[in-house]
């Protein structure tokens, strides 16, 4: 006989589960800031030719020319594809141009155009405009401690990062044991019922996290 059950309790009744209210937290609001900050980037961008991400690529050149694209991901904090990307673009508007390494055939190191050049100082003048938009109302003081509070959340998130890498793979190792565990009680006789009945006592609920993938589409 197949057993069901019903959940009747908090945890599965939607608006009765009083869980975090996300939408209070700080880094919600982190979160809303960034999504903020980078669509009114790019309308300042869209301006003078560029998609929000493409200009951190020729501030990064402008700081050090003749880096590779592996050396370019790095210090953007993305994947080498999206740099190669937004590198080919930035080639074809005639902002930048790569160059074969004299010294390894394999690697090939960006360098700024005439063009690209001028368009730092275009793209000098967008950030400096966004950071006097999103600073209105702030006095020096209260800028000062906001970018110390950002420098100390961006240090805590890395840090973490490092220590979730490790608890995963545990997890990893842990739902496969649950799995070999749940077939043996099958193999053994055991009916399918009675393993989904194990699983409601524990059900596992994924978390949902929202993110935004690339710095330039």
């Amino acid at each position: 006989m197949v057993k069901t059950a019903v959940f009747t309790g908090s945890l599965f009744c939607g608006r009765r589960f009083m869980g975090f209210d996300f939408k209070k937290s700080t880094t919600f609001r982190l979160a809303q800031a960034a999504k903020a900050q980078r669509a009114r980037a790019g309308t300042h961008l869209a301006r003078i030719g560029l998609h929000p991400g493409q200009e951190a690529v020729l501030k990064m050149l402008d700081d050090s020319e003749g880096r590779t694209m592996s050396q370019l991901a790095q210090a953007l904090g993305v994947q080498p594809p999206t740099v190669t990307k937004m590198v080919s673009r930035l080639a074809t508007q005639g902002l930048v141009y790569r160059q074969v390494s004299e010294f390894d055939g394999r690697l090939a190191r960006v360098f700024l155009t005439d063009e690209g050049l001028l368009r730092i100082q275009q793209v000098d003048r967008v950030w400096k405009r966004l950071e006097k938009e999103a600073l209105a109302g702030l006095d020096d003081k209260d800028r000062k401690k906001l970018k110390k509070l950002l420098r100390h959340l961006e240090k805590n998130l890395a840090v973490n990062a490092s220590e979730d890498d490790e608890e995963e793979s545990d997890l990893d190792d842990s739902q496969s044991g649950l799995e070999k565990g749940e077939a043996t009680v099958i193999q053994n006789g055991n009916s399918v019922a009675e393993t989904e009945d194990k699983d409601v006592l524990e059900p596992r609920i994924p978390e949902v996290i929202g993110q935004d993938k690339e710095l330039a589409s």
